[in-house]
């Protein structure tokens, strides 16, 4: 099986280098100092390559092992967490990726291109800390009370704090768990959920103030500029929850947040019951989840409002 031909690698690594996506998100950080620790209890000189944490997920354990660049070129093995394409990795880390001797990925998401030389992914999995639990429980792995931390935290955040259809039985039964550890969920919750800045509110509130409906209301726009984000002097993470103020609200059925980036726009797309935004990001070369989902547009912000509630009219009952 897979997972126990992973184990075999680890166990014969030294040194071991870890990643996400970019721009990466609770499930992203939390399953990459998860799988840090899990590996470093097993004497492994292990790393998590990463950057642009929001100041709200630093409260997890082994944050002291991330980095940004290595004097090692080529590492053992390399492992990408909750990625579907090595595209989506920040580029300056692809080449440790691509220079790795043993080459793992473990991910959840819809469309996957399998580009490791082992794969685990399972596509219903809410998060890719949840499919951590289950293999690290398949392989004997001791989930500690710091990995539980960390794989809790991935759970909370990508089924938003278990209110997303996604969240499935065994979401609960790890949060049991994980209480029963001693592991304080009300406080994980609150700083990975509800905690903001004061710029992260004052984002929220022009995010806000441009809010507009279309098709008859099912569609709630917004966005942002790097200019506005700038003004407001916005960290990594400030404008994470902004598309799900629009999901919130009675009648909408897609919530669509666009922000400025280097080229074009980035589109944040979130449903309710019915569009499979995933189908409408990959009309724009994204992707993601059924519910959660996005793209990088190059185009100018109007352009990239047009067509972008185009497509998603096209899914709208």
């Amino acid at each position: 099986m897979t997972l126990d031909e992973i184990l075999v690698e680890i166990k014969q690594a030294k040194n071991i280098v870890i990643m996400a996506h970019e721009t990466p998100d609770g499930d992203a950080i939390g399953s990459c100092l998860a799988m840090c620790l899990a590996t470093r209890n097993m004497e492994k000189n292990s790393y998590v390559m990463m950057k642009d944490i929001p100041e709200n997920f630093l409260y997890l354990p082994g944050k002291e092992f991330i980095i940004t660049e290595s004097d090692i070129e080529t590492f053992d093995l390399a492992i990408v967490l909750d990625c579907p394409n090595i595209k989506r990795v920040s580029p300056e880390f692809i080449p440790y990726f691509e220079n790795a001797k043993v080459k793992v990925e473990i991910d959840h998401h819809n469309k996957n291109d399998m580009f490791g030389d082992y794969n685990v992914v399972n596509h219903v999995s809410p998060a890719t800390a949840q499919i951590l639990v289950s293999s690290f429980e398949y392989l004997g792995i001791e989930i500690t009370k710091d990995i539980g931390i960390c794989l809790l935290t991935g759970v909370i955040t990508d089924t938003n704090g278990f209110r997303n259809s996604n969240v499935t039985v065994e979401s609960f039964e790890f949060a049991s768990w994980a209480l029963g550890k001693g592991i304080n969920l009300p406080k994980i919750y609150n700083q990975s959920m509800l905690t903001m800045t004061k710029e992260k509110f004052e984002a929220q509130k022009l995010a806000i103030n441009r809010l507009e409906f279309f098709a008859d209301g099912k569609i709630a726009f917004t966005y942002m500029t790097i200019a506005d984000s700038l003004d407001l002097g916005l960290k990594p993470g400030d404008k994470d929850g902004i598309v799900e103020i629009g999901r919130g609200i009675e009648g909408v059925e897609v919530s669509i947040f666009l922000y400025e980036k280097d080229k074009g726009y980035k589109a944040s797309l979130r449903s309710n019951e019915y569009v499979n935004v995933s189908e409408v990001c990959l009309m724009f070369g994204g992707g993601g989840h059924i519910k959660a989902a996005g793209a990088n547009m190059n185009m100018p912000l109007e352009d990239a409002k047009k067509a972008i509630i185009a497509e998603v009219t096209k899914y709208l009952k």
